[in-house]
């Protein structure tokens, strides 16, 4: 598959490239994006490059598609779906993103998963998309709820990082929901 950029009113999302390594480097200092995520820490240019270059190959072989998002040409994030499986029979996948510090707080991520979103059930044929975080990450939780995902537990030591297992809360979205958000069990603030 070929990486397929989108545009949204504010954003460009596209594949990242060997241009982009320092500013996805700079990123992912933030200690909240490998808190709550599988990225690495300490985070080097190292791993930009072979991130980078894992994307590339993601999208040859259709297993993930991954973008980075810009506003005005500045990296403010990184959205994917991961785990894409039969989309060729209306199959899922996950969906996953960070936000560089100085972007959160501006409906980037919300804008830039829509678009996602409308993608991979419009040109993968997917039939559902779940969320997962780690218990405890309220704002990926809040911009989930937004998108219109449909809380469906917690389940303990689900998820896997470099720091070992944690709990983890998981949520769907299929291809015929309404997309409005609704009450989840678990206070979102």
């Amino acid at each position: 598959m070929r990486p397929a950029p989108l545009r949204t009113e504010r954003l460009v999302l596209r594949a990242p490239t060997s241009a982009d390594a320092d500013a996805i480097t700079e990123a992912c200092q933030d200690p909240e994006i490998p808190r709550w995520t599988t990225v690495p820490s300490p985070y080097a240019r190292e791993d930009a490059e072979d991130f980078i270059r894992l994307v590339g190959e993601w999208w040859e072989d259709g297993s993930e598609t991954v973008w980075a998002v810009f506003a005005d040409d500045v990296l403010v994030g990184s959205i994917g779906l991961h785990h894409i499986a039969d989309h060729r029979t209306g199959g899922d996948a996950e969906l996953g993103y960070w936000v560089a510090a100085p972007a959160r707080g501006h409906g980037y991520l919300t804008e830039a998963a829509r678009a996602v979103i409308d993608w991979g059930f419009a040109e993968l044929g997917l039939a559902r998309i779940t969320w997962r975080a780690v218990v405890g990450n309220i704002p990926s939780a809040r911009s989930a709820r937004a998108l219109g995902f449909r809380f469906e537990g917690t389940h303990r030591r689900f998820l896997t990082s470099p720091r070992g297992r944690d709990d983890g809360w998981v949520a769907g979205l299929l291809r015929t929901d309404d997309r409005a958000p609704v009450a989840w069990p678990i206070d979102l603030g």
